[in-house]
C-alpha cells in the first residue's frame, strides 16, 4: 500500500515537472463561464476553438483566449484548466447608453456624430475610443484648430452601462502667417499668392477660414500652381516641395514652396493623325484654334482635345481616344502637338447607380446623363454629365466615376454619388438704386420642389418707386423632355413721375417654354397676357394726358441666345448674341411688333483685365394704332451712364416729360481691372465709355416735341464691389455729346443685398 502510494506521488511531481506540450492531453468533460451578465453561455462558447469532448490542447486553448478578446467584447478574459473541466473566466466590456460632447463650439454636434464610430447601444472598446478620438482631431486639424484636445471621460452607470462624454478644448485656431516661394522668376510672391486658395492671416479674413491651415488645402494649391504655369506656357514646371512649419506656440504656420518653373515655351505647329477608317485629319483641322507663336496653354490644349472627341463622336465613332502627343524644342522654346486620334476600348455602360439621394427622385438625376444604359462608354460624355448635375445646384457633392462589371469584360458600371443640400430659400432684402431708390424685396422659393427638380418662388418688393408681386412655376422637364415649363403671374406698379409725371400699373401673367437647339444655342418662347394702366396724371402734356387709361395686351414673344461666355455672371471671354421679338394684337387692345437684338464680347488683356463691348438694338412698330408710352423705349441710367432714366427721350418741350421712342440703339466698352486691394476685398476698378442714340416718338402731333437721333456720349469711371451683402456698384459718368433738352445723371450707385 505504501508502495503504491509513493508510485502514485512521484508520478505527479513528475508530471508538474513537464512543458506544456507534454501536458496535452485528456478529454475536457465540461466548459464553465463565469462572469457574463448580458452575453448567452453559449455564445462565448461558440467564439471558442475548443468545445467540449474535445483532448486538451494548449494551443487551442491558447486560440480560443485570443478569439474571445478580438469579438471586442470582453475588458478580460482568461482560462484555467481544473481536472477534465475548463474553466473561462471573463468581464465584459460595458454598454454604451449615451454620447456627449461638450465644449464644441466651432464644430457641430451632428459634424462630430457622423465622424466617430462608437454608438449608443454599443459595446464600449477603449481602441474604439482613441480612434474616435484621432478622428476628431483630424476634423478640428481640418478646420484651422492644431491645438485641440479631446479628452474621453467614462461615467459608470447600474447594469453595466457607461456614458461617454468627450471633453474637448478647441484652443486657438492655426492661422498661416506667411507663405513664401523659392525658385520663382517670372512671377513675384504677390502674384502667386493670389493663385492659391490658402491665404495668409489678415484681420479682413473674418469671414472666411482660406487663411488657417488645411494639409488637403496645400495639396490643392500646388495644382493650382501647377495648372497657373502650365496656362501661361512654363510647360517644364514643378513643384518641387511644400513645407509647412508649426510656429514653437502652435499658433501659426509658415508654408515655403520649393518651385522650378522651367522655359517659357509658344505654341508651334499643331497637327492630326487619324488612325480609324474615312476620318479625314483636314476636316478636324479648324478646330485646331491655337495658333503658332502664341504661349503655350495647356488648358487650350485640354479643350482642343474635348472638341476633337465630341467631333470624331459626331461622325459615328463610339470609341475615341484623343491623345495629345507634345515635342519640345528647346532650342526654339515652342512645343509641337500631334493629336492622336485612335480607336478606343470598346466598352458598353451596363447600369448607372446612384446613391446618396434621399428627397431627390432617381429620374431628376438621371435626365442630366449624357449616358443610358447600353450605350457606349464616352469619358467625355461622363464628364459633361457630371457637370450638368453639378450646375443644378441641388447638391454640396456630386461624384460619378465607372468600375469594370464582374459579368463581361467590356461592361462597365457608372456610380453616381451625391449629398443634397438645402434648397429651400426664405430671402430678405433691402437695397437703393438710383432708378428704384430705397426697396425692400423678400421671396420664398423651393428650387427642387418634391424632389421633382421644380421650381416655385413666391416674391414681394416694396420700394418708393417700385412695389410688386409675383408668382412663378417652371417645370424643367416638361412631359419627361428636355424642354422647360412654366408660368409667371405678377402685380407691378411703377411711379414714373420724375421721368414723365405719371405712375404705371401692370397685372397679368404669362406662360413659357423653352429648349436647348445645340450645347450654345436656346429658344424660349412665351405668351404673355396684362393690363396695363397709366394714372395718377400729374402735367399738362397732351402726350401724357392721352395715355390715360388701362390697355390689354395679348403678347407673343420669343428669345434666341447663343451664348459661348465662360461666365453668365462674371465673364472674362467669349461671346453672346441675343435676339428677342414680340408680337402684340391676338386679341386684347393694343397691336405692336417689337425686335431687340443684343450682343457683347469679352476679351482677357492681361491677368483679371477685362474688355467688354456690349450693344443693343431695339424696334418697336405700331400696327394701325400708336405704340403706348409704357411701350416703347427709354435710354439712359442703366444702359447709358451719365445721363438720367429716360434722360436720351424725345420730350414735350413745354413740361419736359420723357415721351419715350420707337427705336434705340446704345452701346458701353468698359475695362474691368484690379486695384492692388486685395482679392477678398471684390473690389474692382472700371473705365467706361457709354454711347447711344433714340429715334423718333409716336404722337399724332410733334410740334411741340423735342427729339433727335444724334449720338450722344458719356465716359467715365467706377467701382464694382462683390460685398458680403450683395453687389454694390458706383459709376460717374460726364456726357461729353448730348442734345441741350438730355438730362443728365452723374452720379450713379445701386446697392442690393439678401441675406
Amino acid at each position: 500500500m505504501r508502495f503504491v502510494l509513493w508510485t502514485a506521488v512521484m508520478l505527479g511531481v513528475l508530471a508538474g515537472a513537464m512543458p506544456a506540450s507534454a501536458q496535452n492531453g485528456g478529454r475536457i468533460r465540461s466548459i464553465s463561464i463565469l462572469g457574463t451578465q448580458r452575453i448567452e453561455l453559449e455564445t462565448v462558447k461558440s467564439y471558442m476553438t475548443i468545445a467540449e469532448g474535445d483532448l486538451y490542447d494548449a494551443d487551442r486553448v491558447n486560440r480560443s483566449l485570443k478569439a474571445l478578446f478580438n469579438t471586442g467584447l470582453f475588458q478580460d478574459v482568461a482560462i484555467r484548466r481544473e481536472g477534465d473541466q475548463l474553466v473561462v473566466r471573463v468581464v465584459e466590456n460595458p454598454i454604451i447608453n449615451r454620447i456627449a460632447f461638450e465644449g464644441n463650439n466651432r464644430i457641430k454636434e451632428e459634424q462630430l456624430n457622423s465622424e466617430v464610430q462608437l454608438r449608443p447601444r454599443t459595446v464600449y472598446t477603449r481602441s474604439k475610443v482613441q480612434s474616435d478620438v484621432k478622428r476628431m482631431l483630424e476634423l478640428y486639424r481640418r478646420s484651422g484648430r492644431f491645438a485641440a484636445t479631446v479628452e474621453p471621460k467614462i461615467i459608470q452607470l447600474e447594469q453595466n452601462r457607461v456614458d461617454l462624454v468627450y471633453e474637448i478644448t478647441e484652443g486657438q485656431p492655426t492661422y498661416v502667417r506667411r507663405i513664401a516661394f523659392v525658385g520663382n522668376k517670372r512671377y513675384d510672391q504677390d502674384r502667386l499668392r493670389e493663385v492659391l486658395q490658402t491665404k495668409e492671416e489678415r484681420w479682413y479674413r473674418f469671414l472666411s477660414s482660406d487663411d488657417t491651415y488645411d494639409p488637403d488645402r496645400v495639396t490643392y494649391d500646388r495644382e493650382l500652381l501647377r495648372r497657373f504655369y502650365l496656362k501661361h506656357g512654363f510647360a517644364d514646371f514643378r513643384v518641387g516641395s511644400a513645407i509647412a512649419e508649426l510656429t514653437p506656440s502652435r499658433e501659426g504656420f509658415f508654408i515655403t514652396y520649393t518651385i522650378d518653373e522651367g522655359e517659357r515655351y509658344k505654341f508651334g505647329s499643331s497637327t492630326i493623325n487619324a488612325n480609324l477608317r474615312d476620318l479625314k485629319p483636314e476636316d478636324l483641322q479648324p478646330l485646331l484654334v491655337s495658333e503658332p507663336g502664341e504661349w503655350y496653354n495647356a488648358d487650350q490644349v485640354e479643350d482642343i482635345v474635348q472638341k476633337l472627341v465630341d467631333a470624331v463622336g459626331t461622325k459615328g465613332y463610339a470609341f475615341v481616344d484623343v491623345k495629345p502627343q507634345v515635342q519640345r524644342n528647346r532650342e526654339t522654346q515652342t512645343i509641337d502637338i500631334t493629336y492622336e486620334i485612335q480607336e478606343g476600348p470598346r466598352v458598353f455602360v451596363e447600369r448607372i447607380d446612384i446613391s446618396g439621394n434621399v428627397r431627390t427622385l432617381d429620374k431628376v438625376i438621371r435626365r442630366e446623363f449624357q449616358l443610358v444604359e447600353g450605350d457606349a462608354f464616352n469619358s467625355a460624355k461622363m464628364r459633361r454629365s457630371r457637370q450638368r448635375l453639378r450646375d443644378l445646384n441641388f447638391f454640396e457633392k456630386a461624384e460619378i466615376t465607372n468600375v469594370p462589371s464582374d459579368s463581361a469584360p467590356d461592361r462597365t458600371i457608372v456610380k453616381v454619388d451625391v449629398q443634397e443640400k438645402s434648397t429651400g430659400e426664405l430671402m430678405f432684402g433691402v437695397g437703393w438704386a438710383s432708378s428704384a431708390g430705397p426697396i425692400v424685396e423678400a421671396s420664398l422659393r423651393e428650387r427642387n420642389l418634391l424632389g421633382r427638380g421644380q421650381d416655385l418662388r413666391l416674391g414681394a418688393g416694396l420700394g418708393t418707386k417700385r412695389s410688386s408681386l409675383d408668382l412663378s412655376f417652371t417645370e424643367p422637364y416638361f412631359m419627361d423632355r428636355e424642354v422647360s415649363a412654366g408660368f409667371d403671374a405678377f402685380v407691378i406698379d411703377r411711379k414714373m413721375q420724375r421721368e414723365s409725371s405719371y405712375d404705371a400699373s401692370s397685372l397679368g401673367g404669362d406662360v413659357r417654354m423653352g429648349y436647348r437647339m445645340s450645347e450654345n444655342l436656346r429658344q424660349d418662347w412665351m405668351y404673355t397676357l396684362k393690363q396695363d394702366t397709366v394714372k395718377g396724371v400729374n402735367s399738362s402734356s397732351i402726350y401724357v394726358q392721352e395715355q390715360i387709361g388701362s390697355k390689354v395686351s395679348s403678347i407673343v414673344g420669343q428669345t434666341l441666345l447663343y451664348d459661348r461666355r465662360d461666365s453668365r455672371i462674371d465673364p472674362t471671354e467669349g461671346y453672346f448674341i441675343r435676339l428677342g421679338t414680340d408680337a402684340a394684337g391676338f386679341g386684347g387692345d393694343v397691336r405692336y411688333v417689337r425686335g431687340i437684338l443684343s450682343g457683347g464680347q469679352y476679351f482677357t488683356l492681361t491677368d483679371k483685365v477685362i474688355l467688354g463691348l456690349s450693344s443693343t438694338v431695339g424696334y418697336v412698330y405700331g400696327l394701325d394704332q400708336r405704340v403706348r408710352i409704357t411701350d416703347r423705349f427709354y435710354v439712359g441710367g442703366d444702359n447709358l451712364r451719365g445721363f438720367a432714366n429716360g434722360g436720351i427721350s424725345p420730350r414735350d418741350s413745354g413740361t419736359g416729360d420723357a415721351l419715350g421712342s420707337l427705336w434705340q440703339a446704345v452701346g458701353s466698352a468698359q475695362v474691368k481691372f484690379p486695384l492692388g486691394l486685395p482679392e477678398e476685398f471684390g473690389i474692382a476698378g472700371v473705365a467706361f465709355t457709354d454711347v447711344g442714340t433714340a429715334g423718333e416718338t409716336d404722337t399724332r402731333d410733334t410740334t411741340a416735341v423735342q427729339q433727335s437721333s444724334s449720338i450722344r456720349v458719356a465716359p467715365g469711371v467706377g467701382l464694382a464691389w462683390k460685398s458680403p451683402m450683395g453687389p454694390v456698384s458706383v459709376d460717374l459718368g460726364y456726357p461729353v455729346v448730348r442734345e441741350k433738352f438730355d438730362k443728365k445723371e452723374y452720379f450713379r450707385f445701386n446697392f442690393g443685398t439678401k441675406f
